[in-house]
């Protein structure tokens, strides 16, 4: 028998309800009733309106009993009120009682059979419906008709703002997830990539209480079974380095590390697109075709092809498709425990070297500082490199203190044998400006070292400032360019930017420092350590 829908429970009446369509279904309704065009490709071309990003300024943490003293309050999780959560629902559920239709996903979250919960998405957008059809893990036909109840529900009402005479609500602009009610409210923003990581903030918050770590990151699998997950920041490489065609790819995000070994949060990818192309990232390239929503892209007013320079809308233009539409996507997307873990970074400072050996408690304080940097601008004579430092390398979605976290991870490294690895991107022989960024070419032959095992086996070098086993040889890798002093014209400079670098990560895990133990506190860079 079909599964039966009714949405009365959650105050929402009388209205027309389309349950799981297909993509064809959407396709359909996203061009009649929402604006959408079919690109030449054959995706879909959406619009999300005034917001082309997300909020994190305006997410929000219901403040409630059952999880209070576990939140890691703070800028990252701002708190608010049981009873202005309340009116945020109503005015969502009056807004959706409002329109002709609702959609609604019914889908699940995480690969594991052990972890995966069930998330229902609610929302009056088919393009809202069909990006979370394909970011979530499809169901058959099966177990769509023995859905049950959901463990969580996104009521997407971003066609209406929020009221700002709420208590703590600021702006037209509101997010907020209640993990006593299993409920995430948006508000003011209709973009796509809000409930994407509502629910891995929920993950976030409900795997790390299992035992399990929570992890933003990418990861692949080896022929012979071994995986390696790569966590970095924007403009590190971690979507380049981890898309390997002599490796298939577990996810390209969001993860779980549990008992069992690793397994995506994910049914899909949610890639960056600006200056894409065939040559550059063929896999992403190949994926945008029937299915695939497109966000906040330019077509060509006559052929509908796709010009993906075009930022005029927004630099972040991005393709949402099912994780199978990459050819070496492992399905199910689950993996062994890890063999290497691989901290990207990309050090415009130009003093960390292109791999290092980390200690677990090293691995720690790294994956806490979540370090990279960023050129400060194009303006005329600024080069100076800004550092930006993210915790667990994707600090707007944790809810646990970070330490909870790197705790998981050193555990699981030592109870598995995980070797870890910061691998720098960035710049050689100097800082941005003097130096010149790290090969490609170099960098590859680090990971494909990390790979094969030889890596682990090289002599090394204690770098005085850092702390870190740095590599003296490295198959198809210059020696100078592995010892970061070495490649620098100028050694007194060198020995500055290092200590002005490190006194940057200490500064930073000040923050920390009253949770984090000795020990990883210890594991950080030494300020004033003699070159």
């Amino acid at each position: 028998m079909p599964y039966q829908i009714n949405l009365e429970s959650y105050g929402i009446q009388n209205v027309k309800v389309l349950r799981n369509l297909s993509a064809a279904e959407l396709y359909e309704h996203a061009v009649k009733y929402d604006g959408a065009q079919i690109a030449a490709s054959g995706a879909l071309c959406t619009y999300s309106g005034e917001k082309k990003g997300r909020s994190p300024l305006d997410k929000r943490i219901v403040d409630e009993t059952t999880s209070r003293d576990d939140v890691w309050w703070g800028p990252v999780n701002l708190p608010l009120s049981t009873s202005s959560f309340q009116k945020n629902r109503t005015r969502a559920i009056e807004y959706l009682n409002q329109c002709d239709r609702v959609y609604v996903v019914d889908a699940f979250a995480g690969w594991s059979p052990k972890e995966r919960i069930r998330v229902r998405v609610i929302c009056s957008r088919p393009y809202h419906a069909l990006f979370m059809n394909n970011m979530l893990i499809r169901p058959t036909a099966q177990e769509a008709n023995q859905f049950g109840e959901p463990e969580y529900v996104i009521f997407n009402a971003g066609q209406q703002s929020a009221d700002t005479t709420v208590d703590g609500v600021e702006t037209p602009t509101s997010v907020a997830l209640n993990f006593a009610l299993g409920e995430f409210v948006i508000l003011g923003t209709e973009y796509a990539g809000e409930m994407k990581k509502g629910v891995f903030t929920i993950m976030n918050y409900l795997l790390p209480k299992r035992g399990v770590l929570s992890m933003h990151c990418s990861a692949n699998e080896g022929k012979k079974g071994d995986v390696s997950l790569f966590f970095g920041l924007s403009g590190t490489g971690k979507t380049t380095l981890s898309a390997d065609p002599h490796r298939d790819l577990i996810g390209d995000d969001e993860h779980g590390w549990g008992d069992d070994g690793v397994f995506n949060i994910e049914g899909g990818c949610y890639a960056k697109c600006i200056d894409l192309s065939a040559k550059s990232e063929p896999e992403i390239y190949g994926a945008i075709r029937f299915g695939t929503v497109l966000e906040n892209t330019v077509l060509d007013p006559a052929t509908r092809v796709v010009d993906f320079q075009d930022s005029s809308l927004t630099e972040n233009t991005r393709a949402a498709y099912p994780i199978e539409y990459i050819p070496h996507a492992q399905i199910p997307c689950r993996g062994r425990h890890p063999r290497n873990i691989i901290f990207l970074t990309c050090d415009a400072f130009g003093v960390l070297p292109p791999v290092s050996l980390l200690t677990p408690e090293q691995a720690m304080y790294h994956f806490i500082s979540g370090y990279t940097a960023k050129v400060a601008g194009t303006e005329v004579g600024v080069t100076e490199p800004k550092p930006n430092f993210s915790a667990c390398f994707g600090a707007p979605f944790l809810v646990w203190h970070p330490t909870v976290y790197a705790e998981l991870l050193a555990k699981k490294m030592r109870e598995h044998d995980v070797k870890a690895y910061l691998v720098n991107t960035g710049w050689s022989g100097g800082a941005y400006g003097v130096g010149s960024r790290m090969s490609l070419g170099y960098t590859r032959a680090v990971i494909n070292a990390i790979h094969d095992g030889t890596l682990a086996k090289a002599p090394t070098e204690t770098d005085p400032v850092f702390g870190l086993a740095v590599p003296s040889e490295c198959s198809h890798v210059p020696s100078d360019i592995l010892l970061p002093r070495n490649s620098w014209a100028d050694g007194a400079a060198y020995d500055a930017t290092a200590q002005k670098l490190a006194g940057l990560f200490a500064e930073n895990f000040r923050k920390y420092e009253d949770v984090a133990s000795p020990e990883i506190v210890a594991a950080g860079p030494f300020v004033g350590a003699t070159v």
